[in-house]
């Protein structure tokens, strides 16, 4: 979903770095594209115990949750992305979301956008055990859709997220956000850097489906 579907990732990054701040850590110190495509908890237990935060992992996760979602209104699609999801799902297609955002943050984006008319299946970070770079979020998603990892093609703008989608058996585009990073996407199938560079052709030859 972020940097995807919604051009979230400076807005993240913002964030992160305030609370961060507030809560007497050194931001400067990090790389936030590490963190981008793991859980929350992953991502603020690993801050908490770098910096020895004295706000609990729950604290600091429900504050930067509540800021996130205000600011949902503000945060732009990324260009082209309701087009190419239209035109996947007039070809036959499903859809699903697989985020290692919260649930709140997925449906509250899911209501916004009116994702519904577009996505089946919406799978968020709290309904898996491990964040990527481990598959269980997109092998969860295949299976809520009925389909095989091999029938399926991820596109994910984070390494940790395309580590996870190879590890699943599944293709993938690697989606080069300017805003996300300098991510490592050279394990990915194809990399694009916009929805307007990718055509059903291409999907189906990645899929090895009959064009």
């Amino acid at each position: 979903m972020d940097g995807v579907i919604i051009d979230s990732e400076p807005i993240h990054v913002k964030l992160e770095k305030e609370i961060i701040e507030e809560a007497g850590g050194d931001y400067a110190k990090l790389k936030p594209e590490d963190f981008m495509g793991t859980t929350d908890v992953q991502m603020w237990s690993t801050i908490k115990e770098q910096f020895g935060l004295k706000l609990s992992v729950e604290e600091l996760i429900n504050i930067c949750r509540e800021r996130f979602i205000q600011t949902i209104p503000q945060i732009p699609l990324v260009d082209n992305v309701l087009d190419f999801m239209a035109a996947l799902r007039n070809n036959g297609y499903k859809l699903g979301l697989a985020s290692s955002n919260n649930e709140r943050a997925v449906e509250t984006v899911r209501n916004q956008f009116g994702l519904d008319q577009y996505i089946e299946v919406f799978v968020n970070g709290e309904a898996v055990s491990k964040g990527k770079p481990d598959p269980e979020i997109f092998l969860t998603a295949a299976k809520l859709l009925g389909l095989q990892p091999e029938d399926c093609l991820v596109i994910e703008d984070s390494r940790n997220g395309v580590l996870a989608a190879k590890a699943a058996g599944m293709r993938c585009i690697g989606f080069q956000n300017k805003n996300s990073g300098r991510q490592d996407l050279s394990k990915a199938d194809l990399i694009v850097t916009s929805f307007k560079n990718l055509t059903i052709e291409d999907i189906k030859n990645l899929l090895n489906e009959p064009l």
